[in-house]
């Protein structure tokens, strides 16, 4: 049976597959002020637990990132899928700091595959035109599962009794994931259920050379690779901090119940959704409209660096809704400004090096996120919150004159050439 405009199932698709990843990494820093009483975790063990997955996370971007080339889309995203859902559910079994450490490492190893095939799906699925809104999806997967996993999160808890079972309900939704999954994805000059419009209209852009092989590591001789990875080193962080110490924070320091977390966490999550679409909406208008690719994404990421210094305001607000309202602002910036540097990947570079090149950015995602993370730790426990949000402030406008210092046209690898 043929499928009309499979493309969008498949992009329905990449954004659940994305909403579970978020939600399952998701389930510790909702439970965190109940689980680091049981087990007695101070902030600094905290922030190892988290290093431990982010450790993990920033090293399988690179590794992710060739399996995916390797093996191929389907293949690769089914077993990422797989492999962090049972590491996830393996959290409920954890008695103490090194065993949680272990099955964070665990999830921390299959999640990152998530995005690395995402972003070859997108090079092998769409036209330029609709890459922009497709990354935005994606990344608006990631901020409903974090809007998502507040309330659920809590609802589980509260219903079961035990933090543990959230664990293990919320990974169990991944196998559910992989039987539309292996259905629906197939290359398009393959796929049984693709009609031949659909087919023709995505073959018709797609390169007619033959793909030389890319050695990963030669990707680093490309100064639009390092403007990429340090892009997202020194701003991918703020994303991680709201991930995982926004419920404490919230709890700890501006005076929250669980049950409010459950009821108000999720909001700077919808804004960061917001953000994503917004983001990709706005630079793909910028290429219908003629503009370069390259510049369009450029434009669609300077005016939300400049929103990011209101991150300055949070530790100063005199209300809870005062330091929502802030928060809000701040995510839906910073979802924004990712879906364009996100999406650059997938425009300047050929697709058949999408997959290491995504892995290899992501890296910086992953170093300064873990690094951010470990300071966070130390910082909390040593003085205040209050320096972080000076801290974020600045991460990103740095992100962008970095960006477009090093990123100025696309690459053109011997033997092959960029969408």
């Amino acid at each position: 049976m043929k499928i009309p405009h499979i493309r969008w199932w498949i992009a329905g698709l990449l954004f659940l597959s994305t909403v579970i990843n978020y939600v399952d990494r998701q389930v510790l820093s909702i439970v965190a002020p109940t689980l680091t009483k049981e087990l007695g975790l101070s902030p600094v063990d905290y922030a190892n637990i988290l290093n431990a997955f982010l450790i993990a996370y920033t090293l399988m971007y690179l590794g992710s990132g060739v399996l995916v080339d390797r093996w191929g889309t389907r293949t690769a995203l089914a077993a990422f899928v797989g492999w962090w859902s049972v590491a996830n559910m393996l959290h409920a079994f954890a008695r103490n700091a090194m065993q949680l450490g272990a099955f964070r490492l665990l999830l921390g190893i299959g999640e990152p595959g998530n995005f690395m095939a995402g972003a070859r799906a997108i090079s092998e699925w769409y036209l330029p035109k609709e890459r922009a809104f497709v990354n935005g999806l994606v990344q608006a997967g990631a901020t409903v599962g974090a809007v998502i996993s507040p309330p659920l999160v809590v609802f589980l808890v509260k219903q079961f009794g035990d933090w543990r079972i959230a664990f293990v309900l919320t990974g169990a939704v991944g196998f559910l994931w992989l039987a539309a999954w292996l259905f629906f994805y197939h290359l398009p000059v393959n796929h049984p259920r693709i009609t031949e419009e659909e087919r023709t209209l995505i073959l018709g852009v797609q390169p007619k050379v033959t793909p030389p092989k890319v050695p990963w590591l030669s990707l680093l001789k490309f100064r639009q690779t390092w403007g990429l990875l340090l892009g997202r080193f020194f701003s991918d962080p703020v994303w991680w901090f709201y991930l995982f110490w926004l419920p404490k924070f919230l709890v700890e320091k501006r005076g929250f119940t669980m049950e409010e977390v459950g009821l108000l966490a999720w909001m700077p999550y919808l804004t960061a959704d917001i953000g994503a679409i917004t983001g990709g909406v706005l630079s793909g208008h910028l290429v219908k409209r003629g503009w370069p690719v390259l510049g369009a994404r450029s434009a669609g990421m300077w005016p939300f660096a400049l929103l990011m210094p209101l991150s300055l305001l949070v530790p100063y607000a005199q209300s809870k809704t005062g330091v929502l309202a802030v928060i809000c602002i701040v995510t839906f910036a910073h979802m924004a400004w990712k879906t364009n540097i996100m999406t650059i990947t997938n425009d300047i570079y050929p697709t058949h090096v999408v997959g290491s090149l995504a892995g290899i950015v992501a890296f910086g995602n992953g170093l300064g996120g873990t690094l951010f993370t470990w300071l966070v730790g130390w910082i909390v426990l040593h003085y205040s919150y209050d320096s972080i949000f000076f801290i974020m402030g600045f991460m990103h406008p740095v992100a962008y004159l970095v960006f477009r210092y090093l990123v100025r046209e696309p690459v053109r690898i011997e033997g092959g050439a960029t969408d």
